[in-house]
């Protein structure tokens, strides 16, 4: 056994990939909420306006309806609605909350690939680089796509390697993203690729950077989160080999007051 498989044995990495746990685990580290805390059986979070996946509650044990009253109070308190993230397995919860009026929004795949495997062709010059903190043009690209200073704050709160992702087509800048890593696993956030430069083939380069950048980082896995919705990502993704690992969605009370 060489230092690298010695190093991959260590980590208990094997030709499976790694479980759900492991990879919302590290979503959560890679794309941190201000503050968590553990109340009850939930784990709440405040987002500071980073958007829902670091502004919802998740479930951690067993609940009942005042429980799920307490995390609303807990969330307005925040100043934040209502909102919950649920994996497949929160199905009592789901219709718990269906039941009291919570609306779902923004289904979403967890996409996993061995980072190796998409550093197969080398990146044409001049078109994908890694490089933080992030250049003035990324936030600008960033910005065009909704994805503004709160978000953007929750790329800097990101603990250990991280890089910004920019791309180049037809000589002009073209996209951005955000990758980190943890226990061995690279998450790619905030991939944004403007408009005018869709169809081109950016995004699938912008992915294998980050794969190249994820294995001289000691990661064995890159993985992504894209919405359901997001026809054109999930047709990417499944195009460069990556499998289709977990879901979740949220659920999200409408015309909540906010305090």
């Amino acid at each position: 056994m060489d230092s690298a498989e010695a190093a991959r044995h260590k980590r208990g990495v094997t030709d499976t990939n790694p479980s759900n746990d492991r990879l919302f685990a590290a979503v959560n580290a890679t794309w941190p909420a201000a503050a968590t805390v553990e109340a009850g059986p939930w784990v709440l979070r405040e987002g500071r306006g980073g958007g829902k996946r670091v502004s919802a509650a998740s479930p951690v044990g067993s609940w009942d309806e005042d429980d799920i009253s307490a995390a609303e109070k807990s969330m307005r308190l925040m100043g934040q609605t209502p909102l919950f993230s649920l994996r497949p397995e929160d199905a009592a919860l789901d219709a718990t909350l269906a039941d009291r009026g919570y609306e779902l929004v923004d289904s979403t795949n967890v996409y996993v690939i061995p980072a190796a495997a998409l550093t197969d062709k080398p990146l044409p010059r001049v078109c994908a680089f890694t490089v933080w903190e992030p250049l003035a043009i990324m936030r600008e690209i960033w910005e065009t796509g909704g994805i503004g200073e709160a978000r953007q704050a929750v790329m800097e709160r990101a603990m250990g390697p991280k890089t910004g992702l920019f791309g180049r087509v037809s000589d002009k800048p073209g996209g951005s993203g955000f990758c980190a890593i943890h226990d061995g696993i690279a998450m790619v956030h905030a991939l944004e690729i403007l408009p005018q430069q869709r169809m081109k083939g950016l995004g699938g380069w912008m992915m294998r950077a980050a794969a190249f950048w994820a294995v001289r980082n000691g990661a064995d896995w890159l993985s992504i989160l894209v919405t359901k919705a997001n026809v054109p990502g999930n047709a990417l993704y499944t195009s460069l080999g990556m499998q289709r690992v977990g879901e979740y969605h949220y659920r999200i009370l409408p015309d909540s007051e906010e305090t």
